[in-house]
């Protein structure tokens, strides 16, 4: 079964407007789909293609980049011959798969993209760790795209609700609720989202075998073994380290502040965010985790106020969360999917809202920001917001703050406070709640599945 991917679209924008001046970097997790949609895409628009895992460690091919990149003739030769494939100029692609594995590769793409014969994709993970770009020249003539696991309207595609998503996008764009039974047919397919997540295989998995959860749980847990593994093969330095922030993701996400409390750290009683910054580095550029930093005077150029030494640590994927979250006796002997699917999951819930958020906001390339005021008089914040997005303007600069609620019950005080001090900064309020879309205190009020849309 075939996924359909926004990147693809992407893809053929790369095509058509580099016309070969630039190679294309597709970046992602382990298990995200990027070999699929390059195979995919070279078989659609090219006459001929190769593609080489650099995975395999395949000692000849690689014995090619070292004897034959500065006789291209040669080098062609020997790949078309090797694979059997016949190069076309101009009308066919090569495709470097798990490029981090054999940096020498990367490092050729300047002279194989000034050549100009041939189209060049790169796939890989951990594109940005030292360990994968020591002794080489980064390319300029690369064009980076991060791949995400299916964002809520490519999973809806995947189960055949693309009509529904028309409705949605179009009650959106009119600031109108859906129809009663349709919001609950919307909020279905979102716990459904919740639960199986968006890693192309489990996706599959629950499909093909009519929305079972047992068999995409195999397939969840089997990724979450492969990032174990990927893992334990970092340097020694802070391998341990990355090892405990990992596990400890759904117990730091089910707390109050659901932020990194360093001092809690299992374990590591002078934990501090310099011991730990690599940690989060390699977590954020293998993009097995979104990180969500403290900004501190929400301006113009939110980054310009981070502090990183507060931050949030979400799971890149919600499915993923619910395993983590649950060994497979809890899962099946607390009905977690049935309260779920029904409502009544009272631990937890707000975590999965809240990581499913962000899911949706960085598929949609948004940079997540958190704020918090702490009241000297009050002795507590008086006003935490769990996301802030910007309109990214240099001239009309505003600010777009977001509170997520995963019970039907809440109050708006924190985001009436905020939205009073810094009036002058604001275009939207939103609250996303699992209600249907209402406006109230010039507050937009979204269901959850509109995220996408933001």
């Amino acid at each position: 079964m075939l996924l359909k991917r926004k990147i693809y679209k992407k893809m053929v924008e790369w095509k058509n407007e580099c016309n070969g001046s630039k190679a294309i970097l597709i970046e992602g997790a382990r298990r995200i789909g990027k070999s699929t949609i390059a195979t995919e895409f070279a078989k659609n628009e090219y006459k001929s293609h190769i593609v080489i895992d650099f995975s395999k460690g395949d000692l000849e091919i690689e014995d090619y980049f070292k004897k034959y990149i500065n006789d291209l003739d040669t080098f062609f030769m020997m790949l078309s011959t090797h694979y059997r494939v016949k190069l076309e100029k101009r009308n066919s692609i090569i495709i470097f798969d798990e490029v981090q594995m054999f940096p020498r590769a990367r490092a050729a793409i300047k002279h194989l993209v000034a050549d100009g014969r041939y189209d060049y994709i790169e796939t890989g993970s951990l594109i940005s760790i030292k360990e994968n770009v020591k002794d080489i020249v980064i390319p300029s003539e690369e064009r980076h795209i991060k791949m995400y696991p299916l964002d809520f309207e490519e999973f809806s595609w995947a189960m055949n609700e693309e009509l529904l998503i028309e409705y949605i996008k179009q009650c959106h764009k009119e600031k109108v609720p859906l129809e009663r039974s349709l919001h609950n047919k919307a909020m279905l397919l979102f716990k459904q989202y919740i639960l199986v997540g968006g890693m192309p295989r489990p996706v599959i998995a629950f499909i093909e075998n009519n929305k079972d959860f047992t068999i995409c749980e195999k397939e969840k847990r089997d990724i979450l073994e492969l990032y174990r593994s990927d893992i334990m093969k970092i340097n020694t330095q802070y391998r341990n380290k990355v090892l405990t922030i990992f596990d400890q993701i759904p117990g730091l996400l089910s707390s109050k502040e659901k932020r990194v409390i360093l001092k809690n750290i299992q374990g590591d009683a002078g934990a501090s965010y310099e011991k730990y910054e690599e940690t989060f580095f390699w977590l954020a550029d293998s993009m097995i985790t979104n990180e969500c930093f403290l900004t501190s005077d929400p301006n113009i150029g939110l980054s310009l106020n981070e502090i990183r030494s507060y931050i949030k640590c979400y799971l890149s994927d919600t499915g993923l969360l619910v395993t983590h979250a649950f060994d497979e006796n809890e899962l099946l002997e607390n009905d977690v999917y049935k309260q779920i699917l029904n409502d009544k999951l009272s631990m937890n819930k707000g975590m999965l809202y809240e990581n499913v958020i962000a899911q949706m906001l960085v598929a949609n390339g948004h940079k997540l920001y958190f704020y918090t005021n702490y009241n000297k008089e009050k002795h507590r914040n008086d006003i935490e917001i769990d996301f802030l997005l910007s309109n990214n303007s240099k001239l009309k600069y505003k600010l777009f703050p977001i509170e997520v609620k995963s019970g039907k019950k809440y109050t708006a005080s924190s985001l009436l406070r905020f939205k009073e001090k810094y009036k002058d900064r604001i275009g939207e309020c939103y609250i996303i709640h699992p209600k249907n879309l209402s406006i109230k205190d010039d507050i937009i009020c979204i269901p959850p599945y509109m995220t996408f849309l933001l």
